[in-house]
């Protein structure tokens, strides 16, 4: 008898502490300390900062043999910053990169609602994070799918107008804090503080938007369903069936 060896991939944990200090933290300082002509100069202090959450990310999409939408907009995104510096182009495309990316996510987010794959199915309504087959179970019994339905598409709204606040923000941040010419020294260390203040300034409040929306949507299941918050979340024990 012939034994198969099917090799699965491993399991992805989420490591916050890590993905902060690699896409935010340790580019901003190469930026902000290392952009000198004394020291690595401007071209290589931004390929050194940029090459560092690049090759993070194309790391866990090799490793992980996932698709990670998020990941992949974050390697473009970064490519995207790489490009406009490296090549020096007009201070505007910064800005405009800043905001089309969360503005282009918005759009997906809305453009989703007129498929069969609503977006917010996939980000917040998904099978990985809640129970979507005891959900759906509970809401035919109580003959509240339509209902559900509206609520949901409500919540993509909300998620919709989360990215749109985003793209807002990037813009403002940007054309706010990054004024020197592409190319130069002062660039590069006013990118590195863009990027240190995007996280206060744009990130914690997407967050809260974010964690606010999946506040409404637990408690729309909760209202519809009678489901306790632990009977909506997946658990460990839940995926090994």
């Amino acid at each position: 008898m012939t034994q198969m060896n099917t090799k699965q991939s491993p399991e992805h944990k989420p490591q916050p502490i890590v993905d902060l200090l690699v896409g935010i933290v340790i580019p901003s300082f190469i930026l902000m300390k290392f952009s000198g002509d004394e020291d690595l100069g401007a071209v290589n202090a931004l390929i050194l900062a940029l090459a560092l959450p690049l090759s993070w990310g194309l790391y866990e999409l090799i490793k992980y043999k996932k698709f990670n939408f998020m990941a992949i907009i974050g390697i473009v995104s970064v490519l995207l910053t790489g490009g406009i510096g490296l090549l020096q182009l007009d201070l505007k495309w910064l800005a405009i990169k800043e905001a089309a990316i969360p503005c282009v996510l918005a759009l997906a987010v809305l453009g989703s609602t007129f498929t069969r794959y609503p977006l917010i199915k996939t980000l917040l309504y998904n099978p990985k994070i809640l129970d979507v087959e005891q959900i759906q179970k509970k809401l035919d019994e109580r003959d509240s799918s339509g209902a559900f339905e509206a609520r949901l598409l409500h919540a993509t709204y909300l998620l919709s107008g989360a990215f749109f606040f985003s793209a807002t923000m990037n813009y403002l941040l940007a054309k706010w804090v990054v004024t020197s010419p592409t190319g130069s020294t002062a660039f590069n260390e006013e990118l590195g503080r863009m990027t240190l203040l995007s996280y206060p300034v744009i990130a914690i409040p997407s967050m809260i938007m974010m964690m606010a929306i999946f506040y409404y949507l637990w408690r729309t299941i909760h209202g519809m369903t009678g489901l306790s918050f632990e009977e909506i979340l997946v658990t460990s024990e839940d995926e090994k069936r």
